[in-house]
């Protein structure tokens, strides 16, 4: 977006069009240019106007805000059918969670970036696909491709999301970096809108049970039906709107948590041969070490994506050196644990999504490492580490995809 910023200094509306499109990723890049461009009037009025603080809360225009209503109650209507149309909800829920909340979000990013008839039709159509595909898997509750495909559809679904957040410029890396960030800050807004809810739900309770009224059974078949599936939509809106919300708060949950999960990561370590826990054999403990390296990996890529826009190295970069460095011994253990278990049990479609996910994880891992460590060296730009990041969204889509459609079709739906 820099090089757009320069190109059109003398153009006012593409200049909005621009900050319009992405607020956030437009101060940073204006902020930027200020630096090389100096005594630009129109430089110098963005900046005032970004620089402008505000205490009051942007609730869009007026068809983003009713989008959004509408948007909420559409999430909640689908997560009500099971209880409309009689659908039982062991069936609906694990394979249909996904569509609850992606397509309105996706429907609302395309719409916000006004991407064209085709791009939208692509979207509406593959989706449409999933949903068939998805719900037309044979009804057994113990096939472990089933519930992979169940696992990894929403993730297939966020990719997707991504594209429509990213709009016309999906191919290239800074929308997808800029779309990690907003996944971070957009996680900080659902937990605070979470945490309200349930001190609203806590006294509502009290209040109404005070008076012998039972809010329970209303909460269960409405409240919690609709307001669930609206806090990511809300969050999602409010992040966009209101990029200055947890700009601030972000950065710092990235610094405080990298050092805190690094000192944790490597206690864990110390820990597991001291107490002489087993991951080759122990099938509970390597899914227990796989979740943690997932959630790792996440806090990492964050990480980076905050830090890639700072531009700059200092104590954070060699804290995120040694995280990856930690992370990818982590991520050794559960590859050889899980080569092991194939070695004496045989294949198992569950062994073998984790084997391709850790394959994966282990390259990208070696490849950030890589960069930070080139970075370190004052060989390569900061930028350059989350680029690394980015290029490889790309890569775990394809291997979700061959999960989703192609693992029940390979093993016969066991």
């Amino acid at each position: 977006m820099k090089e757009e910023i320069l190109s059109h200094l003398d153009d006012p509306a593409t200049l909005e069009k621009l900050y319009r499109s992405n607020k956030s990723i437009f101060k940073e890049s204006l902020l930027e240019v200020s630096k090389e461009v100096e005594g630009n009037p129109a430089i110098e009025f963005w900046k005032a106007r970004l620089s402008y603080d505000s205490n009051s809360i942007s609730w869009g225009v007026k068809n983003e805000l009713i989008y959004v209503v509408i948007g909420c109650f559409i999430a909640g209507l689908i997560a009500k059918l099971p209880d409309i149309f009689s659908i039982s909800k062991d069936f609906y829920f694990p394979r249909n969670i996904g569509f609850i909340v992606f397509p309105v979000l996706i429907a609302y990013f395309a719409w916000i970036n006004k991407l064209s008839r085709q791009v939208v039709g692509f979207f509406a159509g593959f989706i449409s696909i999933c949903i068939i595909y998805i719900n037309s898997l044979p009804n057994n509750l113990e096939s472990d491709t089933l519930i992979l495909a169940c696992i990894h559809l929403p993730l297939l679904l966020w990719v997707v999301l991504g594209v429509s957040f990213a709009g016309e410029k999906y191919k290239n890396i800074n929308p997808r970096l800029e779309f990690l960030r907003f996944n971070g800050e957009a996680a900080v807004i659902c937990a605070v809108i979470g945490i309200a809810g349930a001190l609203l739900t806590a006294i509502t309770f009290g209040l109404f049970e005070l008076i012998g009224i039972n809010m329970e059974p209303i909460f269960e078949k409405y409240i919690i039906v609709f307001g669930l599936p609206s806090v990511p939509i809300l969050a999602a809106f409010l992040t966009q709107t209101n990029p200055q919300l947890v700009n601030k708060v972000t950065p710092i949950i990235a610094k405080l948590f990298s050092p805190a999960v690094l000192i944790m990561l490597t206690a864990y370590l110390i820990a597991i041969f001291y107490t002489g826990k087993d991951p080759y054999n122990d099938r509970e403990f390597l899914l227990i070490f796989n979740i943690l390296l997932i959630g790792v990996m996440a806090l990492i890529f964050f990480s980076i994506a905050e830090h890639s826009v700072k531009g700059k190295i200092s104590l954070d970069i060699w804290v995120l050196m040694l995280l990856s460095l930690v992370t990818i011994i982590v991520n050794g253990i559960a590859l050889s644990a899980i080569l092991f278990r194939i070695s004496e049990w045989g294949i198992t479609p569950n062994r073998m999504a984790v084997l391709g996910s850790n394959i994966l994880m282990l390259v990208h891992l070696l490849m950030i490492a890589f960069k930070i460590f080139k970075t370190i060296k004052g060989k390569t730009q900061d930028l350059e580490v989350g680029k690394s990041i980015a290029s490889f969204i790309p890569i775990y889509a394809i291997w979700t995809i061959i999960v989703v459609f192609l693992f029940p079709l390979v093993f016969n739906f066991q």
